[in-house]
């Protein structure tokens, strides 16, 4: 496994699914599977294409910028910051396992909401 490279194919996957062509990021970045364990997605390929084409066309102005990128085996770990219509702002966790190809082939996710009023002043990242 090279880690780099799976960090690099991890981003490009995000990137390219969350600004709006789904279908190109999975025919470039995911194997033969795909296992998804975000409840609000289905499982498999055309589950996360329909997903983010949902996603694209109710929010085309969403934003993301990646913070950090964390790669260990298999595993590469993504934290981002996403911000949404009405300056609606999440912090997401994003797990990918790659297959023994360099394919991504399962996800998982955490998503919080970031307060207007937080109870410290550091940030979430």
């Amino acid at each position: 496994m090279n880690l780099e490279i799976n960090k690099e194919n991890a981003i490009a996957f995000y990137r390219t699914a969350y600004s709006g062509n789904p279908r190109a990021a999975v025919e470039t970045y995911v194997g033969s599977e795909y296992i998804q364990h975000n409840p609000d997605v289905a499982d498999g390929t055309e589950g996360f294409i329909a997903y983010f084409e949902r996603m694209q066309n109710e929010y085309p102005n969403k934003s993301i910028e990646f913070v950090r990128c964390i790669a260990e085996g298999n595993l590469v770990a993504l934290h981002t910051h996403q911000t949404w219509p009405d300056n609606d702002q999440y912090v997401t966790m994003d797990f990918f396992r790659f297959d023994s190809n360099g394919k991504i082939c399962e996800h998982w996710d955490a998503i919080q909401q970031i307060p207007n009023n937080p109870a410290n002043l550091n940030t979430m990242y």
